[in-house]
Order: C-alpha cells, then sequence, then structure tokens
C-alpha cells in the first residue's frame, strides 16, 4: 500500500516498472534487451526491440509480437516479453508506423495491409539470423496487434507455428463501437479529412485496466497517443474488422486466443467465434470471467500470472523437446 501511495503521488516514473536504468532492469532480470531500428521497402523507419533470454542460452523459439493502437513496445507492453525470454523465448517486436517512436502520424493507420507487410518483412529479416535456424516461429497480438497477426497469416501461411492472441480485434466491441449512421458519416468525412482527429469515443486505457494503480502507471506512458481517434483510422480498422470477422474460418495454424469476459474494447463473442470457425486442427481458447481487456497488465498480478501461465503452457506443449 506504501509503494502504491507513492505512486499516486509521483508525477512520472521514466519506465513502467520505475526508476532503474533499462540496462541494469534487464540484467536483474536475467536477460539480454536491445533496440533498433528496421526500414522498410516503403522507406518508413520503424523504432525495434528484442528481448533475448540469458546469453548462455540458446532460446526455444521466436516471438514476433505486435502491440495495440496508440500503444507501443517501450512500456508496460514490455512486461510480457521480459517474461517470456525469462521463460527461454526469444521475444522481438516494433513501434508500428505513427506509434511509440517510429516515423508517421501519431496514431494514424491509414492502410493495415501495409502495416502487416512492414510486421512481415521485420520478422523475416530476423529469421534470416543464423543464430535462430530453425527455431519455431510464433506470432503474438494484442488487441489490433492480434487483428494484424490473422491478417499475417494470411499473407505468409505456412511462417509461423502458431499464434497467440490476447483480446484481438476481430471486431469492435459494439459497446465502444459508434452508432449508425455515424459510421456512415465517418466514412464519407475520411475521404476528404483522413487525419483528423474527431471521432467521439471514450479514452480505451480507462475501460481496458482494472486495478487503479495500475492505470495511474499506464497514464504515465510519454508516448501513449491521448487524442480522439483520427477519422482515416477509424474506418480503416472497421473495414479490417469487418473483413476478419467475414474471414475466421479461413484460420488455419495453431492459435490460443485469450479474452476477458467483461472487455468492453474488443468483443470476447467473437473470440469465441474465431475458435468455432476456425479450420485450425490445433486450437484452444481461454475466457477469464471478470476480467477486462489488458489481460497481461491491467489486472491483479494474480490475474496477470493465471493469464501468464496459460500463454506458457501453450507454448511449452509446442517446443520440441518440452
Amino acid at each position: 500500500m506504501e509503494e502504491q501511495q507513492k505512486l499516486m503521488e509521483s508525477s512520472s516514473y521514466p519506465f513502467y516498472w520505475g526508476f532503474t536504468p533499462e540496462e541494469d532492469y534487464y540484467n536483474q532480470q536475467g536477460i539480454k534487451a536491445s533496440k533498433s531500428t528496421f526500414t522498410t521497402q516503403r522507406g518508413i523507419t520503424l523504432f525495434t526491440r528484442s528481448w533475448l533470454p540469458n546469453p548462455n542460452t540458446q532460446p526455444r523459439a521466436l516471438i514476433f509480437m505486435v502491440h495495440g493502437y496508440g500503444n507501443d513496445i517501450s512500456w508496460t507492453f514490455q512486461a510480457t516479453p521480459i517474461f517470456l525470454s525469462q521463460m527461454g523465448f526469444a521475444c522481438f517486436a516494433l513501434d508500428l508506423q505513427g506509434h511509440g517512436h517510429s516515423q508517421g502520424l501519431k496514431a494514424f493507420v491509414p492502410n493495415v495491409d501495409l502495416v502487416l507487410h512492414d510486421c512481415l518483412s521485420f520478422f523475416n529479416s530476423i529469421k534470416q539470423n543464423p543464430l535462430f535456424k530453425g527455431l519455431p516461429c510464433f506470432l503474438y497480438g494484442e488487441s489490433m496487434g492480434g487483428a494484424i497477426c490473422l491478417l499475417i497469416h494470411f499473407a505468409d501461411p505456412n511462417g509461423f507455428q502458431g499464434a497467440i492472441l490476447v483480446a484481438p480485434m476481430c471486431k469492435i466491441s459494439d459497446k465502444v463501437r459508434p452508432k449508425w449512421p455515424i459510421p456512415q458519416i465517418l466514412t464519407f468525412l475520411a475521404r476528404f479529412f483522413p487525419t483528423l482527429p474527431i471521432v467521439p469515443t471514450p479514452d480505451l486505457l480507462y475501460k481496458s485496466v482494472k486495478v487503479d494503480h495500475k492505470k495511474v502507471v499506464a497514464d504515465m506512458n510519454p508516448l501513449r497517443y491521448r487524442g480522439k481517434p483520427r477519422l482515416g483510422t477509424v474506418v480503416e480498422l472497421l473495414r479490417v474488422t469487418d473483413l476478419l470477422n467475414e474471414r475466421l474460418c479461413d484460420v488455419s495454424l495453431p492459435f490460443v486466443v485469450l479474452h476477458g469476459s467483461d472487455d468492453v474494447v474488443t468483443d470476447p463473442n467473437v473470440s469465441r467465434e474465431l475458435y468455432c470457425e476456425a479450420k485450425s486442427e490445433d486450437k484452444t481458447i481461454k475466457v477469464y470471467d471478470g476480467m477486462m481487456h489488458s489481460l497481461l497488465f491491467g489486472e491483479t498480478d494474480e490475474n496477470v500470472e493465471i493469464v501468464r501461465k496459460d500463454i506458457l503452457s501453450w507454448l511449452n506443449a509446442r517446443c520440441n523437446g518440452d
């Protein structure tokens, strides 16, 4: 309680874990982490990070990670790859165009198809490293990142051995989706003013994170997008989620989908539909009673541990020798 009170009184932390410098923190966690940039085929410079097991440990698999809308890979998102690298997995992620430290107008996603090819190019560049030859490769996506992972799978059906989909945005929840006729109006306006940040939606952070002091930590993120969604972004996300909703039956790779029953940002019922309709022979679903959108940070520590154990168990069962 005393630590939480100090947090509430603190104006800002330099890192989600507090004041420990990054390199020192990674060393304390027993992992090796680095950051770099990747230039896409269309000339966009994207910020990237890697989290690797102890240098004396051969990675068990590669996990390619995609963050959600308005988020980035340098704040609370890091908690999951740090945990997974401690468990022996090599994790790689990038800030999507318009997010975090990457180039682009903040939170403007005019074309998800270009974004997925940026991700695929970066992931494939990692696979070419001789140090990782022959290792199984998995996708990991949170919210919008989960949707992008499914699109990556459609673009490269045999490129990955499975996917971890955390509250995937296969459909925007009706509780935050604009009501008719607003989508039609937004689509019309987006033709002329795609970058205009005027879409009337609530701040999703407070609808995603359950624990009060974790809301404070999440809000400290200096790279978090706090503006209203841009017209072009909303129209594009509506298009992509409608497309995915129609193509759930085309999903064929092994996957585990994890969702909170009280998620009001993305719809857990669509995750249930994904599980039922996907033609994957190896598929798993976990719907956590009472949990919200931010499963791997915003819940109580006990709940986060439950979700982590389920992810680890799923990975262990699909990595050779475990």
